[in-house]
């Protein structure tokens, strides 16, 4: 069968998109010294072990210490849930229902913006801002700043090749450090910000960051802005891909978009199934603590891995039919948000935001397609996939 990596130039070296399987769900990489891991139920107890697998990389990637305090992602028990617990009243079902207006009001506008014209570009057009201006109103900053805020996120996603560990290069280290360049220039932006509200508090997300104690204690500058940046680049890179690569998905399965514009009750299981498909963060890190039996093979102490969720969520043995984009599928267990206590938080608000713009996009435009003319660009980076830009055609 022929699958979007064949039509379109996708990430060469992530094989599973192209219908091929791994050897092996868990192998060592002698070109990076990285142990990586394929298999859905091996990803699945990487995920759910914290204790054996922990989050902190930064034992193996000490650069990237400056930016651990605060950030979920990168953290472990105990803390990791005293921290968690500080945002996450912000992202309950009912509040996340409540922000619907609003995200069906940013969406109209965005679209009015390109009313008259026969084509658009999918992630500059809508993609992108959307969940920009979403999460910046909810934190509290000016999401007239997107476009700094993109300059910024967009280089940490440009590199082609993948981190290694086996032989580190001079050239590998000037990418790395250009790209902490700009997370350090996003963080002094939010740092700034997050002054600004301990002098004059709102009623905003960062407001409450600054207030926040975790055990009598107020979060400390760094902590504020990691945790103020994670909200931000993960807030919106999720969402802007879940959008793009929906409908790249509906747009290469003719039959599929044909029974999603017809029932709408089918556009969440489409999104969740473009997730599954194509899923945004191709893979996610962890550490061994201690030496570890994981897919029939013995994983000393200290060791990287990364957990190629995008291969898992493609794996036979848990989806039938693996590379066959199906709206209706049921069960579909996929791990594109994650899984156990670093199961993505804000996972509904994409989920939502997604449903709202992919329903608006089909009730707009009967006609929506891609430019026969103009291929698709794919995200370079080896950790995303999805589309950084498609250009669609929306006359008749």
């Amino acid at each position: 069968m022929t699958t979007i990596a064949d039509n379109w130039k996708v990430h060469a070296d992530h094989f599973w998109l192209r219908g091929r399987r791994p050897e092996r769900p868990v192998a060592f990489n002698e070109a990076t010294g990285i142990w990586d891991v394929f298999g859905y139920a091996e990803a699945l107890q990487v995920v759910n072990d914290h204790k054996t697998f922990s989050s902190d990389t930064t034992r193996v990637v000490p650069e990237q210490g400056e930016f651990t305090d605060g950030n979920l992602v990168q953290m472990d028990p105990p803390h990791h849930g005293k921290l968690r617990k500080l945002v996450s009243h912000a992202f309950t079902p009912k509040v996340v229902a409540d922000l619907e207006p609003r995200i069906g009001e940013v969406t109209r506008e965005l679209l009015d913006a390109v009313a008259g014209r026969d084509r658009m570009e999918l992630v500059e057009d809508l993609a992108y801002p959307l969940p920009v201006i979403v999460i910046a109103e909810l934190l509290g900053i000016p999401a007239s700043d997107r476009s700094m805020f993109r300059k910024w996120v967009d280089r940490l996603f440009t590199d082609p090749e993948q981190f290694s560990l086996a032989e580190p290069t001079e050239e590998q280290q000037h990418r790395l450090d250009v790209a902490l360049r700009d997370v350090r220039k996003l963080k002094a932006y939010l740092t700034e910000h997050a002054a600004e509200r301990r002098r004059r508090p709102r009623a905003d997300l960062l407001t409450r960051l600054v207030e926040a104690e975790v055990d009598g204690v107020r979060l400390t500058e760094d902590e504020v802005a990691n945790f103020a940046n994670l909200l931000l680049v993960a807030g919106h890179i999720t969402t802007t891909l879940l959008v793009g690569n929906t409908v790249l998905c509906l747009d290469a399965n003719p039959e599929q978009r044909a029974r999603v514009r017809a029932d709408r009750s089918l556009v969440p299981g489409a999104i969740e199934e473009s997730l599954r498909l194509l899923s945004p963060f191709a893979a996610l890190s962890r550490v061994t603590d201690a030496e570890v039996e994981l897919g029939g093979q013995r994983i000393p102490a200290g060791r990287l891995l990364l957990v190629w969720i995008a291969a898992a969520n493609r794996d036979p043995a848990w989806f039938p039919d693996p590379d066959v984009f199906d709206p209706a599928r049921d069960p579909n267990p996929h791990l594109a948000f994650g899984r156990g206590i670093h199961f993505c938080l804000g996972a509904p608000l994409a989920r939502l935001e997604g449903r709202v713009a992919l329903n608006i996009l089909l009730d707009r435009y009967p006609g929506l397609r891609t430019d026969p003319g103009e291929s698709p660009t794919f995200s370079p980076s080896p950790g995303l996939t999805g589309v950084s830009r498609l250009p669609l055609l929306i006359g008749d």
